[in-house]
């Protein structure tokens, strides 16, 4: 049996899809997972536990409690608001002014 050039191409081309789309099939098939989905693995000399190890980013806890209080400050305004608009019907988005 004879190939012309065209049918070595398109047998050539078929081979290669081919190979191509099953090369997904034999990716990683998570044989080491800890649970289905759960398959991150941390790298060769990562500690079991960060906190004291180098790669604790030691927060400062000041730092970490800055939203929380602005949030608690930020429902205090807005419950002055209200409590003004219940009483007078006139909303003062400045808190000053109230």
């Amino acid at each position: 049996m004879k190939l012309t050039a065209k049918a070595t191409g398109a047998v050539l081309a078929t081979a290669a899809a081919l190979l191509i789309s099953t090369a997904g099939a034999f990716a990683y098939d998570g044989t080491n997972c800890k649970a289905p989905g759960n398959c991150w693995e941390p790298k060769p000399g990562y500690p079991e536990k960060v906190k004291g190890s180098k790669y604790d980013p030691k927060h400062d806890p000041e730092e970490l409690a800055k939203q929380g209080n602005s949030i608690k400050e930020m429902e205090a305004r807005n419950a002055a608001r209200t409590k003004h608009f219940q009483e007078t019907g006139e909303w003062v988005y400045d808190v000053d002014k109230l």
